[in-house]
């Protein structure tokens, strides 16, 4: 995104973190339990549009951090954005409060204390950050138009999942506006907040360096095994953060009671993919790997397939016991206890073989989409995760099914993840057979080097 040059962009950081507070507020008091994280990350994504080539559109103290470490923006500039977000942030918690002549006090959700806050904040804000440095900054990214939708509906994915502990600010001027405006009822979370938010910031720059040593702004260097080439450490690190952040939302939405859950998961996928489909392809899901490997078109090798498995797998089952400690140790069992394993395993076949063949037709394909691939594989985790829910849960990949289990072995039913693996990698390889009946053209001979 380009920037103008003036003091306009100080009133558009200003305009931007006024209007996502004020429809915080507003979504928080009126009562939205479904639709409000998709309202907030709405006006989110429609000011980032709408701003961004005034001021970069960051509306965020955490973002303006990151940026300023990643030296995309002088400390100056970082400084005086912030003024602005804060104070965006304070008037529209004074105009939400005008209007419903209510507020609501910033803390931990019921039945959660500030260190679960803190993971929450932490990883959201993270995967806010890393999201937007990965589709917004990054010199690859120049000309893309998706970064708007990759970057607001990250709201999506926290709200329904972190947002059940902390109240999902994951933005330190939403953190002081609700917290100021109800000082009231108790006033200081919000410095917490903040640290916590900062820390996911700089932890998402770190790793934003390591998926794309390339960037002009990072601190260390990965050596690729050939030019031109992203090192593979890069490609295996973007897989297990992809996959973590994915089975995170699965499990926070799970055990929170999540009335999105589907869309909330759906979306995270989506964002992660938006951030690193360039990076490693993005398949954070080893059925989808297992089709790419069997589309025998040179895409993935056996042997990187089979590491990205371990750290798709890895990151899952990280993600698992990390979700479970935040819920204080509660973790869920991966089938659904009415549903018949024939049921179960028709289910996640067929919903599984629909998003390892829309990865397949969508993004390894000679012309691939290259603004909606994102949220075309996304949503088929909306698609199978409303239709299959109440049958098998709809995992519809291996390293949730694994992770899942994994948490909850010690009370039994690990053994489930097996079956739900092996049917869920047979779709893949059913995925990529289909893929080569209907799209034959993928697999002729390119007329300018003759190779299929």
């Amino acid at each position: 995104m380009g920037v103008e040059d003036s003091p306009a962009r100080y009133l558009a950081e200003f305009l931007g973190t006024y209007i996502l507070v004020l429809t915080v507020g507003c979504n928080v008091l009126s009562g939205q339990p479904i639709w409000g994280g998709v309202s907030i990350a709405c006006s989110l994504t429609v000011m980032i549009y709408a701003l961004g080539k005034s001021s970069g559109a960051n509306f965020n103290p955490a973002v303006s951090l990151a940026l300023g470490i990643n030296k995309t923006l002088t400390w100056t500039e970082v400084a005086i954005y912030m003024v602005c977000q804060f104070l965006g942030g304070i008037v529209g918690g004074l105009t939400y409060l005008a209007m419903f002549v209510d507020a609501f006090n910033l803390q931990p959700t019921a039945g959660h204390g500030l260190w679960q806050a803190a993971l929450a904040e932490i990883f959201y804000t993270f995967m806010l950050v890393f999201v937007i440095l990965n589709v917004a900054v990054t010199k690859k990214a120049e000309g893309k138009q998706f970064y708007g939708l990759a970057i607001g509906f990250v709201i999506v994915a926290g709200a329904y999942s972190g947002g059940a502990i902390s109240m999902g600010c994951f933005n330190p001027a939403v953190a002081l506006g609700i917290d100021l405006i109800s000082v009231f009822e108790g006033f200081g979370n919000c410095f917490w907040y903040t640290l916590f938010e900062f820390v996911g910031a700089v932890v998402a720059v770190v790793l934003f360096w390591v998926v794309r040593p390339d960037e002009p702004g990072a601190l260390f260097k990965i050596a690729a095994s050939e030019p031109g080439k992203v090192p593979l450490v890069s490609r295996l690190v973007s897989e297990f953060l992809g996959t973590f952040m994915l089975v995170l939302t699965v499990g926070l939405n799970v055990l929170g009671g999540s009335t999105a859950g589907a869309f909330s998961i759906a979306a995270s996928l989506m964002c992660m993919i938006y951030a690193l489909g360039d990076v490693s392809g993005a398949n954070f899901n080893p059925a989808v790997t297992m089709a790419i490997v069997c589309s025998r078109r040179g895409i993935l090798s056996t042997a990187d397939g089979a590491m990205f498995v371990v750290a798709q797998i890895s990151g899952g089952i990280v993600a698992a016991f990390t979700y479970s400690a935040m819920k204080g140790g509660q973790s869920f069992a991966l089938k659904p206890e009415p549903s018949a394993w024939s049921q179960v395993l028709v289910a996640e076949f067929a919903f599984t073989f629909v998003l390892a063949f829309v990865v397949l037709s969508v993004a390894t394909v000679k012309d691939p989409l290259t603004e909606y691939f994102g949220f075309a594989i996304g949503m088929c985790v909306t698609v199978g995760g409303c239709a299959i829910g109440k049958i098998s849960g709809g995992s519809l990949n291996p390293a949730v099914s694994i992770g899942i289990s994994a948490s909850h072995a010690a009370k039994g039913g690990f053994a489930q993840c097996l079956g739900y693996t092996a049917i869920e990698l047979l779709a893949g390889v059913a995925a990529a057979g289909m893929f080569q009946v209907t799209q034959p053209s993928e697999f002729s001979m390119d007329e300018k080097d003759g190779k299929a």
